[in-house]
């Protein structure tokens, strides 16, 4: 049986922590930047964080999402937030995805550790067979991260999700699978040593 259990992950330069109320007000600082959300099927600036914040802690009272802050170990200070959703105990599977961060760490060592800490516990603590991301198939800067991951493309599912905005969206599928994750762990561990 899949059991996912909130867990702090640490990793040499970030954390996650599973996702509390006393979270919300420095989280709500690092999402105000709008370019973070462009892509994003629910926003959460301005006063849109509190619904997003308060839809995020139920999701994860009632164990269908565990949403995390990912907190720089530097300055301690939170930088964004992860989540796995779509957990599915039947099939063993899950997604990892809700993923944002301030836009001085894109492109930098975050996402690739974050990526690392979230694949190492689904794969070798909860013994997943299955991890799926999913994007909007306009935000290039995500589908070339996910990429570089060593998840494979799946295909598009058409007019998949309306956004807040009103408009619909196309959703690229990538996975990566149990026979994958070795050589990716080795892919991550390389490109992590030069951080």
């Amino acid at each position: 049986m899949l059991e996912i259990k909130p867990i702090t992950l640490q990793g040499a330069c970030i954390q996650l922590e599973p996702i509390n109320e006393s979270h919300k007000d420095e989280l709500y600082g690092a999402a105000q930047d709008e370019t973070i959300w462009t892509y994003n099927g629910s926003k959460a600036f301005g006063d849109k964080f509190y619904s997003w914040f308060d839809k995020a802690l139920i999701a994860f009272q009632l164990g269908q999402h565990l949403p995390f802050i990912v907190r720089r170990s530097v300055d301690n200070r939170i930088i964004g937030s992860t989540r796995y959703y779509d957990i599915n105990s039947e099939h063993h599977r899950l997604t990892i995805g809700y993923t944002w961060y301030i836009p001085e760490v894109w492109g930098s060592y975050v996402n690739p550790e974050c990526k690392f800490l979230l694949l190492k516990y689904a794969f070798e603590v909860s013994h997943v067979n299955r991890v799926e991301f999913v994007t909007d198939s306009r935000n290039v800067r995500s589908r070339a991260a996910i990429k570089k991951l060593g998840a494979i493309e799946e295909g598009v599912l058409r007019h998949h999700m309306m956004l807040e905005e009103g408009v619909i969206r196309d959703t690229i599928v990538f996975s990566i699978i149990r026979p994958d994750w070795p050589q990716i762990k080795l892919s991550l561990q390389d490109r992590l040593k030069n951080i």
